[in-house]
């Protein structure tokens, strides 16, 4: 069995790769070794697979729908069939719903909590244990400043997002000293795709001070992940929400966040 673990070439699998936060981080570990690429497009991963070998890396991409319920399978199926052995771990794949949870899709809200978190979980429960035996690699998560609020307007992503990182300082504890490191990287506002698909095709401004660009997302997020911190949240102005607005009182909160959450929905 060793032999056969031996044998195996060590790589990153990053999900949700194709674009954003993503496709930065998935970047960003292809200049330190091999690279799988996850997403359900195949032209915007098949684009930066090339990109990524251009400039000397090594990539392979693989199709996959993260609402599917056999999707982390299919990952583990693909990494063992090609000879990978997931050394590091990037839970990027994510998507959420701006609107009354009482007036949005129904099945739309129960997708994103398949992708948020089911997929998110059974993957991670699906290459930890050999992390552990091995004593090396980890899992970069990305949650949200949203895990650390209540989210009126939205309340199923940040349920979700509250979920991952619960989930991320609890695996953290568990493989502390274990030579396997557990990151949750808690972006605010990013100038993604992600926004325009929450709420429909608008794209809501998001220049605000809570703004930070994809690229220093994650290379922040990176960073901490090689640091082996539990936490991470990029930007100082989404640090101090963080930790500040769940002081307030929660009646107050609660109006605060479904304000912001109403003008993204009007494209505010």
């Amino acid at each position: 069995m060793a032999e056969v673990i031996q044998a195996l070439r060590d790589v990153t699998v990053v999900t949700g790769a194709s674009s954003g936060i993503g496709r930065e981080l998935a970047l960003l570990a292809a200049r330190q070794g091999e690279v799988l690429l996850v997403a359900r497009g195949e032209q915007g991963l098949r684009a930066l697979a090339t990109q990524i070998v251009a400039e000397g890396g090594r990539a392979t991409w693989l199709t996959c729908d993260g609402e599917e319920r056999d999707a982390a399978a299919q990952i583990t199926r693909h990494l063992a069939a090609n000879g990978m052995s997931c050394l590091q771990l990037v839970n990027n794949a994510g998507h959420g719903i701006v609107g009354l949870a009482h007036r949005s899709d129904c099945a739309a809200q129960i997708g994103s909590i398949d992708l948020n978190v089911r997929f998110l979980t059974d993957l991670a429960l699906a290459v930890l244990p050999g992390m552990v035996e091995r004593g090396k690699g980890g899992i970069l998560n990305v949650a949200s400043v949203a895990s650390f609020l209540p989210g009126p307007g939205m309340a199923v992503y940040y349920a979700g997002k509250a979920y991952v990182q619960t989930l991320s300082e609890s695996l953290w504890e568990e493989v502390r000293g274990s030579g396997v490191r557990i990151t949750s990287l808690c972006p605010g506002p990013v100038d993604t795709g992600f926004l325009g698909r929450a709420t429909g095709g608008a794209k809501p401004r998001e220049t605000s001070i809570f703004h930070v660009p994809a690229s220093e997302v994650a290379r922040t997020g990176w960073e901490a992940f090689k640091r082996g911190q539990r936490t991470i949240i990029p930007g100082f102005a989404n640090k101090m929400a963080a930790i500040l607005l769940p002081f307030l009182p929660r009646p107050i909160l609660l109006k605060m966040v479904m304000r912001r959450q109403s003008g993204r929905q009007d494209g505010r």
